[in-house]
């Protein structure tokens, strides 16, 4: 059992966890992920970690399924069952030059890791976050003290950029940019791969795909990259975005979007009671 040390709203839908789990702390790196459950009749959810010390990990949990609802309405002083990792094979920290970090959604927080230890290595650091609207924004301030430029994009932003790709397209036009990191939403870091691979800029992604034991044995996480099968738990998460297939990516991940959507009916339904103290946890 895992205490819950620290609980925060973040935005709607993303909720910070800081749990107690010095042994996974102390050998964590930029760019490895945890998998957590929540209870005995929970999934088994890869979470990539936003931020550690000598003994807790932060999480930013997206509530998109049932088990990610039961993670995100646990409350400080409460107990995840399991917190295994850390998981995959970190992100290669050096010193590149001119390092650009695009994050989105609950990919600010680990974007916020990432872009630490590169800067502790010497880079110069351009972070650019891309949310939904304003609501979506977070750790703006920790991000800024790390990065030597900040900029912020909104879906729904009546000025300035909707989103990432255009200011990246812009300081890819004006500057020698050495590396590009995206991590996010699906979506995004394709994007972001077709905005940087005419002018061949390496440029890794985090991915994410479904997953289940997180360690190379059920083949559940299987993506195509460089059109050879590979495992996002154990040769990833992060691989060459120019390298990804990204439309099979895609459709594996749509697999039980029908599933997962009647389970969250059906568990919300049953647990009714629970939403007030859900909203309440928003509000706050």
């Amino acid at each position: 059992m895992y205490e819950v040390l620290q609980r925060d709203a973040l935005a709607p839908g993303l909720t910070l966890l800081r749990i107690k789990a010095p042994d996974v702390a102390m050998k964590m790196q930029p760019g490895q992920f945890v998998i957590a459950r929540a209870d005995d009749r929970g999934e088994r959810i890869p979470l990539s970690v936003a931020d550690w010390d000598d003994e807790s990990v932060s999480l930013v949990v997206q509530d998109v399924g049932v088990s990610t609802r039961k993670l995100s309405l646990l409350s400080k002083g409460s107990f995840v069952l399991n917190l295994v990792g850390p998981l995959g094979k970190p992100s290669q920290i050096a010193n590149f030059g001119t390092v650009v970090i695009v994050s989105g959604c609950f990919g600010t927080g680990p974007g916020f890791a990432l872009a630490r230890a590169l800067k502790q290595a010497g880079n110069k650091v351009i972070s650019i976050v891309e949310a939904r609207n304003s609501d979506w924004l977070f750790w703006l301030d920790r991000l800024e003290r790390i990065s030597d430029r900040l900029i912020v994009t909104c879906n729904r932003a009546s000025s300035g950029d909707s989103c990432a790709t255009n200011p990246l397209k812009r300081i890819l036009g004006s500057e020698n940019v050495d590396r590009v990191y995206a991590i996010g939403c699906t979506f995004m870091m394709m994007e972001i791969s077709k905005a940087t691979e005419p002018d061949g800029i390496p440029t890794r992604v985090n991915l994410m795909p479904l997953m289940v034991d997180g360690t190379g044995m059920c083949g559940a996480c299987r993506c195509i990259v460089e059109g050879r099968t590979m495992l996002g738990c154990v040769d990833g998460p992060e691989f060459d975005g120019h390298r990804v297939d990204w439309y099979s990516l895609v459709e594996r991940m749509r697999s039980y979007l029908d599933e997962e959507t009647d389970a969250l009916d059906i568990w919300d339904r049953e647990n009714w009671h629970r939403a007030a103290d859900r909203k309440g946890m928003i509000d706050r």
